[in-house]
């Protein structure tokens, strides 16, 4: 049958300061947002079950990473050293691409404006 995408959304609420900006960006102190993390599975539909996937198996997998930055410092936790949006993607990513078959997306928020969204493309390759 056909292929869906099943969207997912975690909140979490962290700090973080960008160390690497000029010293005189406004992003250099340390602040805190109200981060939105939506992960996106894609895969073929089960006509028999109604389905491709139960939102809690995703759920189940991605809440124990949220658990870790939920109102922490981001800049203290291995691997986000430097904690853009873009990077957090990538951390994601990261860290549920073997246990969560299907993965497809990870899109960060910082604000209701400001998001990235990541696709599993290791930076390594960026030209």
């Amino acid at each position: 049958m056909g292929i869906v995408e099943l969207s997912k959304t975690f909140r979490f609420e962290a700090a973080h300061c960008l160390s690497r900006v000029p010293d005189t960006h406004k992003c250099r102190a340390m602040h805190g947002h109200s981060y939105h993390v939506e992960v996106t599975v894609r895969g073929p539909l089960d006509l028999e079950a109604g389905w491709y996937r139960d939102f809690a198996d995703i759920s189940c997998v991605v809440k124990p990473l949220v658990q870790q930055l939920d109102h922490h410092m981001l800049n203290d936790i291995e691997g986000l050293e430097n904690p853009t949006a873009e990077m957090m993607a990538v951390w994601f990513w990261r860290r549920l691409e073997d246990d969560l078959p299907g993965l497809f997306e990870i899109d960060v928020r910082e604000t209701e404006s400001s998001r990235c969204r990541y696709r599993g493309e290791d930076p390594a390759n960026w030209k």
